[in-house]
């Protein structure tokens, strides 16, 4: 596994809010709320360097998707983007290995990728995703 952090999510608690705060007020940009025609798909993303992002996700979606609680664990979490499904599955193996607790295992989504989420020993929650859309690809 080639060790990379490529998006970090916060959870938020008001999406539009967290969007002003971030666009409005510190003036970064955004091509604002993306992905609310899908359940759980509402997200703001941030480009903070060449591959690395900031998205704001409603902490309940998050929690949804990753299958925890919507407390804790669901305010924060990393994800690792990788090149293929085959990857996901890949590393998803690796940290089951490693004592991982897989709280959502590898499966298509429905804004196109593939993803599955896992807590570490200290209940860290990670993604492991593959991302069709060109601006998440890794090079």
């Amino acid at each position: 596994m080639e060790p990379r952090v490529s998006l970090i999510t916060l959870g938020v608690e008001d999406l539009r809010r967290s969007l002003s705060f971030y666009r409005d007020g510190l003036g970064w940009p955004t091509d604002g709320i993306v992905g609310e025609e899908f359940e759980n798909g509402a997200v703001v993303f941030f480009e903070l360097r060449k591959g690395l992002k900031l998205a704001l996700w409603p902490r309940t979606s998050l929690a949804a998707v990753a299958h925890v609680s919507a407390t804790g664990t669901a305010s924060f979490e990393l994800a690792h983007n990788v090149r293929s499904k085959a990857e996901v599955d890949e590393v998803i193996a690796l940290a089951r290995a490693a004592g991982a607790n897989v709280t959502s295992p590898p499966a298509d989504q429905a804004w196109g990728g593939y993803s599955a989420h896992f807590q570490d020993p200290d209940g860290h929650l990670w993604e492991i995703a593959w991302n069709p859309d060109p601006r998440f690809v890794i090079d």
